[in-house]
């Protein structure tokens, strides 16, 4: 339970550490200000799951793809895909507040994910992913765009907190993010220098 897949083994992780704003494109299209710093919120690991819901609690949701990683013995390990879930009208309440996110991101079931694949002859900065809903893309960003790389999120994180194996870091999303709707179909790739290293489909319940 709570766990994701690299290659055929079980890995559980302990938290989930996500990075925001760190697309430039996808802090424009939220009106959001560009942060001076690197903008991190946690997630338990009672958010990861292999299935994607529409709604909780009664709240609709929204999706962001993301390119994640895994760390073992303090470096990154692994790769997959993510979906970072949001109550997106509960988290501009909160923002208005001045509050923070947590019940609007770190709800169970909050964290989709993919098979991981170990980091062995890949390219960090090659890495890129593409979301369709439906047939229509509605993501593609790559490592090259993000404002801080994943390596350097892992050294930013390691400066505050312990990140024990199988913990899972989530780079961010680029633009195109949006609500989930019931019976939605998404298709999420990672790539690799221009070839497909993981297909993943996802149907909203």
């Amino acid at each position: 339970m709570y766990s994701v897949k690299v290659d055929d083994k079980l890995v559980h992780p302990t938290k989930v550490v996500c990075i925001g704003r760190n697309y430039l494109e996808h802090i424009k299209e939220l009106n959001n200000a560009v942060p001076e710093s690197m903008v991190v919120f946690n997630k338990p690991s009672t958010s990861v799951t292999s299935s994607l819901a529409s709604t909780h609690g009664g709240e609709s949701l929204h999706y962001e793809g993301e390119i994640c990683f895994i760390v073992s013995k303090g470096k990154l390990s692994a790769v997959g895909l993510g979906l970072d879930l949001t109550k997106r009208g509960l988290q501009s309440q909160l923002k208005q507040q001045g509050l923070p996110w947590e019940r609007a991101k770190s709800f169970d079931g909050s964290a989709v994910f993919s098979r991981f694949l170990p980091l062995n002859n890949i390219v960090i900065d090659e890495l890129e992913i593409e979301l369709f809903i439906n047939c229509v893309r509605v993501q593609c960003g790559n490592v090259k765009q993000m404002m801080y790389s994943p390596n350097d999120i892992l050294k930013e994180l390691t400066t505050y907190t312990t990140l024990c194996d199988g913990d899972i870091i989530m780079t961010g999303t680029p633009q195109g993010v949006g609500e989930i709707h019931t019976g939605d179909v998404f298709l999420s790739r990672l790539k690799h220098a221009g070839q497909t290293l993981i297909e993943i489909e996802w149907l909203a319940n």
